[in-house]
Order: structure tokens, then sequence, then C-alpha cells
């Protein structure tokens, strides 16, 4: 039983340590967001590497469940005699809890930015299209072969 509480609590460490590597990777997302984003490249990869943590996150929280749903049972029959490792599990739980919550409004800050990034871009080829199509008029008006006739025509003569 011992022996799987320290397991159960080294699973805690991990995912702890997963989370906070997250939360970084989420606050250089947030940084590359609202500075002039020109290249994804870097984003795509940080985007790459938190889908291998939640991933790994995923494994551990199966391992950690099957492992707690073997042992529950006795850990509940002998709650007195495991106070100490009990606690510490709890405490451990209670910081994944905050770091969640952190990644949580994280990710609802980026997806923001990065929602207002598109919507401006989309804006911006808006406008590329309408000036070139501006543009092109004014070639065509200009150069004569926007139509057979002058638009402005002396008919005193």
């Amino acid at each position: 039983m011992h022996n799987s509480l320290n397991i159960l609590s080294e699973s805690l460490d991990k995912k702890i340590e997963l989370l906070k590597r997250i939360v970084e990777y989420d606050e250089e997302q947030e940084k590359f967001l609202n500075s002039a984003p020109a290249d994804f490249t870097s984003f795509d990869k940080d985007v790459e590497r938190k889908g291998e943590l939640i991933d790994e996150l995923n494994r551990l929280d199966n391992g950690f469940e099957v492992l707690y749903n073997k042992i529950a049972r006795q850990l509940e029959e002998n709650k007195d005699n495991y106070k100490e490792q009990i606690a510490d599990l709890q405490e451990k739980i209670r910081i994944i809890t905050d770091l969640t919550i952190t990644i949580q409004s994280q990710e609802q800050r980026n997806k923001a930015l990065i929602e207002k990034f598109f919507a401006k871009s989309r804006q911006d080829i808006k406008k590329g299209r309408l000036s070139g199509k501006a543009a092109l008029n004014y070639y065509k008006t200009m150069s004569g072969s926007g139509s057979g006739e002058p638009g402005i025509m002396d008919s005193k003569k």
C-alpha cells in the first residue's frame, strides 16, 4: 500500500511538471499573439509540443485512476495509517487544480487573441482586394481599355 501511494504521488508530481510546461507554452503563445506575428512556425511547434504534453497528461491520468481504483477501498479503511500521504496527495491535487484553472484562462485569452488576429487578417485581405480592384479599374480607365469612348467628349467643333 505504501508503495502504491508513492507511485500515486510521483504521478501527481509528473502531472504538475507537465502542467507548468503547458503554462509556459501558453505564455509564449500569448506573447507571440500580442506582437506582430509574421511567422507561425514557432507557434505551430508550441501547439504540437502542447499536444504531446496533453497526451502524456492523459496517460498519467489513466494510470493514476487505475491504481487509485485498486487501492481506494484499502485506503479508505486505513486512512488513519496514511494521513500524511493522503494530505500530500490532496495538496498536489489542489496545485493541479490551480494550474488547470490557470491554463483554462490562458487558453481563453489566447483563443480571443488568435480570433482577433484572423479577423484583422481577413479585413486586410478584403482591403487588399478592394484596392487591387480599384487600381485595375483606374488602369483600365486611363489606358482606354475600360470602355470604347472617353468619359468626357467635346461635342463642339
